[in-house]
Order: structure tokens, then C-alpha cells, then sequence
């Protein structure tokens, strides 16, 4: 039984570290399909000649699979004068027993030419170097969370009950308190000079908190985790300033974003919306589609009658999970939001 062919003149990629093999499917009027293959390095020079051996052949439809981070070198060189498409894994996943590199890249390529492969969503290049930063700064709040959560557990082996009496511990107040008995360790002193008169707890009851001992070791340690703390939130205020920076050309799509209930506190949640599903809303036919590729409904797996798993997947395990679910039905507002007003036009 024959496929039809919907690409006459297309490629797949099989993407390594080191290597990229390619393979090329030319169909002529008859139907006849020629391959071409050849085998690429990974390094730049690799990617320009695989650019000009794709070109050599009139080829400016290219598929690949989305592999780790390797991909990404190859989309940014080949975007520029070919149309390509990023494949989830599970779509182009080979016959197991008969599997080497270039049957893979042929593999992909066949697939690819009957139509076979639903493509990923990339937004441009702008909105991917927004996507990378704001990705970036959720692992930095991620390290520092962890860390609090180490100079917490120096507090509590030293029986300094502070989040006892201070809703954060590393408010102005308590962060006080903590460098005083750091710099003086084992001296009484007088909590009241360092509480703030907002502090709800009374001086007797923070006094009673901080009747602890600190080891030298656990000194040492909650020095560390407190530099720490410092430093990455330099470094997160450092990354601020460059996310509003590129968020700028897109101020009027972001006015409008906070409309929505809910996104006008934070500033930094409608720019992390944008940044996951970008300004044109056209890529998503309907809001349904924008909800099942943020992994936010059930997916359909079901065999003779019986469902074998409605999973929600892990496509939204990055901020576009954290702007959707607090929220519930958002999404389906956002959608209409943008389809309804054009928000691309405000791109400047």
C-alpha cells in the first residue's frame, strides 16, 4: 500500500552531537523517489556546508527532531533560507531491530514527504531569546528557594526559631537579627533596635526566639547560604533589566495582556505568557489548541471502548503551566483576547 506524497522535494535530519545525518527524498512525476544522504559535522562549518549541500539541491523543506538542545545550532542556521519543521520524538520514533543513523535520517525524510509529522511550535527568534532568559531566571528563583530552604534548616539545628515569629525570615528585620548573632555569636543581645514597628509579634516573644546557640559549623554554613541568596538576587535583578529591555516592542500587546484579571500585579507574568506562546495567535486555530499544547487537558487514549490514560502531559511544566492553572479558564480568555483584537498588530 503507497502513501501519497505531499513533498516532492524535502529532508530529514537525523541531529547528534557530533554528527547530522541528512537524507534528501526527490520524487519525480512518476513517483520515483531518489535519495541523496551525507553525513555533516555538528560544528559551524558542518552546518554551512549542509545549508549549501541542501541548497545544491533545491531542498527548502527540512525536518528534524526536537533532541535535547542539539537541534537548536542547526534551526538557527538553516531557518534563514529553508522552512523547517521540529518533530516531537513520539511522532518520528523508528522500527525497533533495524535502526543505524542514516535509516533514521531516511526514516524521518519518508515521513516527512507523506505528511506524516505534526510540527512543533517555534516562535521567531525574538520571543525564543525572551523564552530563554525568563526560563533561565525560574532556575535561578529555583536555586535560591533551595537555598533558603538550607539556611532554614542552620536556624532550626541551632533552635533559632525565627519563622516562628516572622512571616519571611528573610525579611529586613529578621536578616537583621540573623547578621547580629552571626557577628556576635553567643552574646546576648537586645532584639528591639533591629525589629520593624510593623513586626505583628511582640519584642518578648522575638527575644524568647532567638535564645539559641550557634555552632561554628552552622555559622559557616548559614554565611554561605546567605551570600548565596544575595548574589543570585543581584544576578536575577541583572536578568530583569534585560527581559524588559527585549519585552519593550511588544508594550502595547503586554498593556493589553494585563487587562486580564489577574495578570496586572506581576509584571513579569504577561511578559512569561508571551514569551512561551508569542504574539500570533494565528499558529493556535482555536483556544482549544492553545490548551492542549500547554498540556492543560487530558489527552485521548483509548482502545475498544476502554480509556488507558488521561495524563495530563508535561508541555506546560514552564511558566506557561504557572500563568495557566492559578487561573482556570484564562486561557480560554487570553485566546479570545487576542484573536478578537489582532494582537499581533500592535507589534512594533
Amino acid at each position: 500500500m503507497a502513501f501519497k506524497i505531499f513533498r516532492k522535494n524535502c529532508c530529514g535530519l537525523d541531529v547528534h552531537k557530533t554528527w547530522i545525518y541528512a537524507c534528501i527524498g526527490i520524487t519525480d512525476i512518476n513517483n520515483r523517489t531518489e535519495y541523496k544522504q551525507a553525513r555533516f559535522s555538528s560544528f559551524s562549518k558542518g552546518l554551512q556546508e549542509l545549508s549549501d549541500w541542501l541548497a545544491k539541491y533545491s531542498c527548502t523543506e527540512v525536518c528534524m527532531e526536537s533532541a535535547g538542545k542539539y537541534w537548536i545550532p542547526v534551526f538557527n542556521i538553516l531557518e534563514k533560507t529553508c522552512w523547517v519543521t521540529l518533530a516531537h520524538p513520539k511522532y518520528t520514533k523508528p522500527q525497533k531491530g533495524n535502526k543505524t543513523d542514516r535509516k533514521d535520517a531516511k526514516w524521518i525524510c519518508d515521513l516527512f514527504m507523506c505528511d506524516m509529522i505534526k510540527p512543533s511550535f517555534i516562535p521567531p527568534p525574538d520571543i525564543r531569546h525572551l523564552r530563554d532568559l525568563l526560563r533561565f531566571r525560574m532556575k535561578l528563583t529555583y536555586q535560591i528557594t533551595g537555598m533558603k530552604n538550607r539556611a532554614l534548616n542552620c536556624l532550626t539545628v541551632s533552635n533559632l526559631k525565627l519563622d516562628d515569629v516572622f512571616s519571611d525570615v528573610f525579611g529586613k528585620s529578621s536578616r537583621s537579627i540573623i547578621h547580629q548573632i552571626l557577628e556576635n555569636p553567643g552574646e546576648a543581645f537586645d532584639v528591639a533596635p533591629f525589629v520593624d514597628k510593623r513586626c505583628k509579634h511582640p519584642i518578648e516573644e522575638i527575644q524568647a526566639a532567638v535564645d539559641g546557640a550557634v555552632s561554628h559549623e552552622q555559622a559557616t554554613k548559614l554565611k554561605i547560604c546567605l551570600d548565596f541568596i544575595d548574589e543570585q538576587e543581584k544576578r536575577i535583578s541583572e536578568l530583569d533589566t534585560e527581559i524588559f529591555r527585549l519585552a519593550e516592542p511588544y508594550t502595547s500587546v503586554l498593556e493589553f495582556m494585563r487587562t486580564v484579571p489577574g495578570f496586572s500585579k506581576e509584571p513579569l507574568t504577561a511578559i512569561r505568557l508571551l514569551s512561551e506562546i508569542g504574539a500570533d495567535m494565528s499558529v493556535f486555530p482555536t483556544s482549544k489548541n492553545l490548551v492542549s499544547w500547554a498540556g492543560c487537558c487530558p489527552r485521548n487514549d483509548s482502545s475498544a471502548q476502554k480509556v488507558k490514560s488521561t495524563r495530563i502531559s508535561r508541555a506546560g511544566s514552564y511558566p506557561l503551566m504557572v500563568c495557566f492553572k492559578p487561573i482556570g479558564i484564562i486561557h480560554k480568555i487570553i485566546h479570545d483576547f487576542i484573536i478578537r483584537n489582532h494582537l499581533s498588530k500592535f507589534v512594533t
